[in-house]
């Protein structure tokens, strides 16, 4: 890589150039279960240096083929695509502007952390952030098209990106947005590297329109494979390519800008509480509450509970002195109810309003009518700050019952390989019984929650993974749970996306057909190869097996 450095340099590159075992070292992972470790790592200080690294890579290509680039930002992709074993791109040091604000329209570099950017959004709000909102970045909630609590109400990130900064595999940066079939016509009729993605990819999706329409997964969101159907639409005539590099893992080039479309905060939130201690109920239960177009519907199981009661001292330390007295005094009416017997799943039914009187009739009215289904409930209160949630107890519970369970069993390690799992919420009475067999076979050691409105669920076992034993595990696991899931007609990720770990099953998704127009598009987008290689349709399990970390 010093020729790679010498000649970076001698073009202006204006950034860091990291070499450093340790640094490396730590470049080598990200929230997932694997290890490639680069050999060296970049952060651009602007998208000119951008374009300098993507030109020089393109160039040096055709002699070394091991040569690509890898985009990261936070580090917190589950799924291993922010990895690689040549060059990092760190976006995270040195793209932290945020450009604009302006009502519902704000602009913002990739490595802008969330939590920065929701502060300075005011009354408005990007409602499509992940559960690890304290830590993730913009850029890679564009890049995973990130869903979480709130994406029942409103959507993924895929609603809320009308325009990015984009630079493509030619080394140059472009603005992507939807563009009208004569706007299309003039772009495809330039002859250079942009006209030709257009062109290409135009032909591609039309020639194949009807099988990449019906191969759209019938679920709420969706995060694998590459959304082509959502690229080219002949009934409205927009071609919008936004469709494409959202969610794409910056395997076609690299996003240095996005525009977000925000939605006003409301000012009031109250929740309804259910303790199910009968989950066959939930096929009767789930459109019920459906109907009444709840802001969040989340839940969490048994086992989470469990862990909340066990490990409760470790909240002090989370919350302080004054949050964990607030926690523990709040929680004794639920000691009663677990008198009473303990519920197999605790579900959180939260409505937002401009009014408290707006949230209360609606959390009344759906009480009454569940009465008959015989789940015990809590009515809980109504906050007038949109960062302050009134039912904190649950909260904390479904948020960080993971990561509680992660620091307390000291020798074994988060192994993110069934993650993300999503079907349609009429088949969760059926559903959930067969993913607790299967976890029960395997022996994991692993909580159940997710987005119930949404039918998502995340199951992240604890393992030791240097264990042959425990590693031997992942692969037929894997292979039951995503069988199951496709069965109910599911998709294998709602959020977390494919990577490493679930790019090598997209063929039992969508099959050989699908995959190979996925694959084309790639091209299209990176004929050499040069973009974060190894994940998604390029995905292999015996690559991805072989990366699987063996220390900790």
């Amino acid at each position: 890589m010093e020729e790679i450095k010498h000649e970076l340099q001698a073009r202006g590159f204006k950034g860091d150039l990291i070499d450093d075992d340790q640094s490396l070292e730590f470049y080598s992972h990200d929230a997932s279960m694997f290890e490639l470790k680069p050999k060296l790592a970049i952060a651009p200080k602007d998208a000119a240096d951008v374009e300098t690294a993507v030109k020089l890579v393109a160039e040096k290509k055709k002699s070394d083929k091991t040569l690509s680039l890898t985009a990261r930002s936070a580090g917190t992709d589950m799924s291993g695509a922010a990895i690689n074993d040549s060059i990092i791109v760190d976006f995270n040091k040195y793209f932290r502007e945020i450009v604009s604000v302006k009502e519902d329209r704000a602009t913002a570099q990739p490595g802008v952390l969330f939590r920065d950017f929701d502060k300075a959004t005011g009354d408005y709000l990007l409602p499509s952030f992940p559960a690890s909102r304290d830590l993730a970045s913009v850029g890679g909630m564009v890049n995973n098209n990130s869903g979480g609590e709130k994406s029942l109400e409103f959507g993924k990130t895929e609603k809320y990106v009308p325009k990015l900064k984009f630079v493509f595999a030619d080394g140059i940066e472009r603005v992507v947005k939807p563009l009208k079939k004569e706007e299309l016509d003039a772009k495809m009729a330039q002859d250079d590297f942009e006209g030709k993605v257009y062109r290409e990819l135009f032909e591609l999706i039309d020639k194949n329109y009807d099988a990449i329409k019906a191969a759209k997964p019938h679920v709420s969101k969706n995060s694998t494979g590459y959304k082509l159907w959502d690229v080219w639409d002949r009934e409205t005539g927009i071609f919008d390519l936004t469709q494409m590099i959202i969610g794409a893992q910056g395997t076609l080039g690299f996003t240095t800008e996005a525009t977000f479309k925000l939605v006003k905060r409301r000012k009031h939130s109250g929740l309804l509480v259910l303790f199910m201690h009968d989950i066959n109920k939930l096929g009767e239960l789930i459109p019920t509450v459906l109907k009444y177009k709840p802001a969040t519907f989340e839940s969490f199981d048994d086992a989470t509970l469990w862990l909340t009661i066990k490990f409760l001292p470790s909240f002090f330390k989370m919350l302080g002195p004054i949050g964990f007295i607030h926690l523990l005094f709040s929680l004794i009416p639920d000691g009663l109810q677990l008198l009473r017997g303990v519920p197999k799943l605790i579900l959180m039914v939260e409505f937002n309003g401009d009014s408290e009187d707006e949230v209360r009739r609606q959390i009344k009215a759906l009480h009454k009518e569940l009465g008959p289904i015989h789940a015990r409930y809590e009515i809980n209160g109504f906050e007038e700050d949109p960062n302050e949630l009134a039912s904190e107890k649950f909260w904390i519970m479904r948020r960080y019952s993971f990561q509680l369970l992660r620091s307390k069993v000291k020798d074994k390690h988060t192994a993110p390989f069934i993650d993300d799992l999503i079907v349609n919420p009429e088949h969760l009475a059926e559903f959930l019984p067969k993913i607790r067999t299967i976890i029960k076979k395997y022996k994991l050691l692993a909580t159940i929650a997710g987005h119930m409105g949404d039918g998502n669920f995340h199951i992240i076992p604890l393992m030791k993974l240097e264990d042959p034993t425990d590693r031997a595990k992942l692969l037929p696991a894997m292979k039951e749970v995503n069988e199951l899931v496709l069965k109910y007609k599911g998709s294998l990720s709602g959020e977390h996306n494919d990577g490493l770990v679930r790019g090598p099953w997209l063929e039992e998704m969508y099959g050989e057909e699908i995959v190979e127009l996925f694959r084309k598009a790639k091209n299209i987008f990176d004929p050499q190869g040069i973009f974060n290689p190894h994940k998604k349709a390029n995905a292999d399990w015996k690559f991805s097996f072989s990366h699987i970390r063996d220390h900790f």
